[in-house]
C-alpha cells in the first residue's frame, strides 16, 4: 500500500474545489481500495502515544470563527479495533494505547478524506502525536509502522511542512514569504532525494520561523520514516496565506495521479476577520 503527506491548509478546502483538493481526489482513485486508513494528524497532539480504537469514531469540529456549513460535515467512516490493536504491536516497544471514547476523526483527516475517499466506507482510525517526544522519536515510530503497509493499510501523515500562524498574510492567498519558500524547498530537496536525512532540516536557518509549533510539522516525518532513503514523490505544492505550505508527497504509488501539476485554483481562504490564533487552524 502507498503512503502519502498532505499539506491540508485550513478547514475550508474540505468544501471546495480547487487544485490541491484535486490532487487529494487523484490520490484516492490511484491507490488499492484499503483496509483501513491511518492517519497522523497535527490536530491530535497530546500528551500520549494512542490509536483510535472505536467501532464509530465521531467526526469532531475542533476549530472555530468557521461557516457553519463546516460544522455541518460529517466523515461517517467506521474505526477498526483489529487494525488499533495491529498498530500497537508494530510499534513496540513504545506505548501505544488505545482511545475507545474521547477522540475520533478531527479535521486534519476528515477535510482531506472527504475528496479522497468521499463515500467514507474505509475505516478509520488516527495515531496521536506524543508531544513530550522528540523528532527522532516521531521518524523512529515512522519508521516503525512501515509493516502495515502489507497488511493493507494506507498510512496519511496530515499537516503543513510551513505553518507559523502569526504571520498568516490574508493578502497572500496564494503565495508565500520568501523564507517559506526556502525550507519547504530544502524540505523537497531533502524528499526526493534521501528522506532518512529529514531529521538534519531542523538545523536550516528558516526552520524555527517555518516550524514555530512542531505539531503541523510532525506528520512529515512518520512518511519520511516510512519511506527511509527510497525518494517520495511531490503529489502537488503551493502556499497559502504567505506562511502555509501546502505541498504533498506520496511514497510507493506505481500510478502518477493526473492531479499531480494540478489545474483548480488556489488553497481556500480564509473568512475576513478570521481570528487566526484561536481557531486551532
Amino acid at each position: 500500500m502507498p503512503a502519502a503527506f498532505i499539506g491540508h491548509g485550513n478547514p475550508m478546502n474540505a468544501l471546495e474545489r480547487n487544485r490541491y483538493t484535486e490532487a487529494w481526489t487523484a490520490l484516492g482513485a490511484s491507490v488499492p481500495k484499503p483496509r483501513a486508513i491511518l492517519v497522523i494528524s497535527a490536530h491530535w497532539y497530546t500528551n500520549a502515544t494512542a490509536v483510535t480504537a472505536m467501532r464509530r469514531p465521531r467526526t469532531i469540529h475542533d476549530f472555530y470563527g468557521f461557516p457553519q456549513d463546516l460544522f455541518d460535515v460529517e466523515y461517517p467512516a467506521p474505526g477498526d479495533p483489529e487494525v488499533a490493536e495491529m498498530v500497537s504491536d508494530v510499534v513496540k516497544p513504545t506505548w501505544c494505547g488505545h482511545d475507545v471514547d474521547s477522540w475520533g476523526i478531527d479535521h486534519g483527516t476528515w477535510s482531506v478524506l472527504v475528496h479522497t475517499f468521499p463515500d467514507a466506507s474505509v475505516p478509520v482510525l488516527q495515531l496521536s502525536l506524543n508531544a513530550f517526544k522528540d523528532l527522532e522519536h516521531h521518524y523512529e515510530l515512522g519508521r516503525r509502522l512501515a509493516p502495515l503497509r502489507e497488511q493493507g493499510v494506507l498510512i496519511i501523515g496530515s499537516g503543513n511542512i510551513v505553518h507559523n500562524l502569526r504571520a498568516v498574510d490574508f493578502a497572500r492567498s496564494d503565495s508565500g514569504f520568501d523564507w517559506a519558500h526556502r525550507f519547504d524547498d530544502a524540505t523537497r530537496e531533502v524528499l526526493q532525494d534521501n528522506p532518512s536525512n529529514v531529521l538534519s532540516l531542523d538545523g536550516h536557518p528558516d526552520f524555527d520561523r517555518s516550524v514555530p509549533t512542531p505539531d503541523h510539522y510532525l506528520p512529515l516525518l512518520y512518511i519520511a520514516g516510512l519511506a527511509g532513503d527510497s525518494p517520495l514523490d511531490l503529489l502537488v505544492d503551493g502556499h497559502a496565506a504567505g506562511s502555509i505550505s501546502m505541498a504533498a508527497y506520496t511514497l510507493g504509488l506505481d500510478v502518477e495521479p493526473p492531479g499531480r501539476s494540478g489545474t483548480g485554483g488556489p488553497a481556500a481562504e480564509l473568512p475576513q476577520g478570521f481570528p487566526t490564533l484561536d481557531s486551532n487552524l
